[in-house]
């Protein structure tokens, strides 16, 4: 099923150089008709398609989807529209990006597919270093299998630049302990936007990432 038109993508060019209120309001429709509601239908399918594999999931589309209002209060930017589209599926959605789950971001020059745990606690975080110094194989499994690998490569994320004493060993062993975020990216064409196949491609990644964000999410328990 095709969710968006190229409007979608033409929009938000649009509105890049045009990112003030009046513009907006003059195309809120525009946004409504060929933005907000297809984005809301997509999520919702795409949440569908989760609570097949995760009944865990138990989140509406607008639990998951971003404002489009920037949050400009500590900005040098003060342009209020951001000049993406973007959901983060996951059972506590947009409100706990702790919680590892999908991330999904549309723009006119990319579409970005994450996974992992971006925001981490201090406790949980520590809860992950302890898990992953216990049996650091374990991990280093799901991250080495070839699909993980090809989708996504490597997982990413701020390293502590000074390594506390109590974990200066376990990260000799395995340095991904001294993360302070375990997060993984991938980016594909924005003509995948329009595509027929946009639901099933995006599910095939984040069955891909599932395994890793099961363990990163019982690891913090």
């Amino acid at each position: 099923m095709q969710y968006f038109t190229e409007d979608f993508v033409l929009f938000f060019k649009e509105l890049s150089q045009n990112n003030h209120k009046d513009w907006f309001h003059q195309h809120k429709k525009r946004y409504e008709n060929s933005v907000k509601k297809p984005f809301t239908s997509f999520i919702t399918k795409m949440i569908e398609e989760i609570q097949r594999y995760d009944a865990s999931v138990q989140v509406d589309a607008k639990d998951c989807i971003l404002r489009i209002n920037k949050d400009i209060r500590f900005s040098k930017d003060k342009s209020p529209y951001n000049i993406h589209y973007t959901a983060f599926i996951s059972k506590a959605g947009r409100k706990d990006k702790s919680i590892p789950g999908i991330f999904i971001r549309f723009s006119p020059e990319v579409v970005g597919i994450m996974g992992g745990c971006f925001m981490p606690t201090k406790e949980q975080l520590q809860k992950i270093r302890t898990i992953i110094s216990e049996n650091p194989k374990k991990l280093r499994k799901l991250l080495e299998n070839d699909d993980f690998v090809q989708k996504f490569n490597h997982i990413k994320g701020d390293v502590m630049k000074r390594i506390p004493k109590e974990w200066q060993d376990a990260c000799k062993k395995e340095p991904l302990i001294a993360n302070k975020q375990f997060y993984f990216v991938k980016e594909e064409s924005p003509e995948l936007i329009t595509s027929t196949s946009l639901v099933d491609t995006l599910m095939e990644y984040w069955k891909t990432m599932h395994p890793v964000n099961t363990y990163l999410l019982r690891a913090m328990q």
